[in-house]
């Protein structure tokens, strides 16, 4: 499993490039004349999606390479290693010891059990949050986009009724 989370990381970086390889271009062009609303909005489309693509294999990284270690095996495998954080030695004091682990991709975590029935997360809390507002803000200039080229259509269309 781990081996597809890091193919996808190949997938992502390619497309974080891509995308800031779009913004860029448009950027360039922006120097030949008046910045239209539309190019704006798919420009600042094309940001959020590059970076909500970003922050998902920011936190992806921290999931694989968690998973890698936690399967590693051998000596001192026990308890996982990602789960090891600088709360465990106190936790292992008072008698609560690490009873597993579970991964999921969407939202993104790792999460380590305890014998007390606790959990806690080795990804960053701020993964998940950051990837959905960012898709969202993505996804609000997109469609905030078509909406204008829409009003636009419709005014031309509109006056070309009118000059007959």
């Amino acid at each position: 499993m781990w081996f597809l989370s890091l193919l996808f990381l190949v997938i992502a970086a390619v497309t974080v490039f891509g995308l800031v390889g779009y913004v860029c271009s448009a950027l360039a062009r922006r120097g030949e004349g008046r910045v239209e609303p539309t190019m704006a909005l798919r420009t600042l489309a094309a940001l959020s999606g590059a970076a909500a693509v970003a922050v998902y294999a920011w936190g992806l990284l921290h999931v694989a390479g968690s998973l890698m270690e936690a399967e590693d095996g051998g000596t001192d495998s026990a308890p996982a290693r990602p789960c090891r954080t600088s709360g465990w030695l106190e936790r292992h004091e008072r008698g609560i010891e690490i009873s597993g682990y579970s991964v999921s991709y969407v939202p993104l975590g790792f999460v380590c059990e305890t014998s007390d029935g606790g959990t806690y997360d080795v990804v960053p809390g701020y993964v998940n949050p950051a990837a959905v507002g960012f898709a969202l803000a993505g996804a609000g200039c997109a469609v905030s986009a078509g909406y204008v080229t829409e009003l636009r259509a419709r005014g031309r269309a509109r006056r070309a009724r009118a000059e007959r």
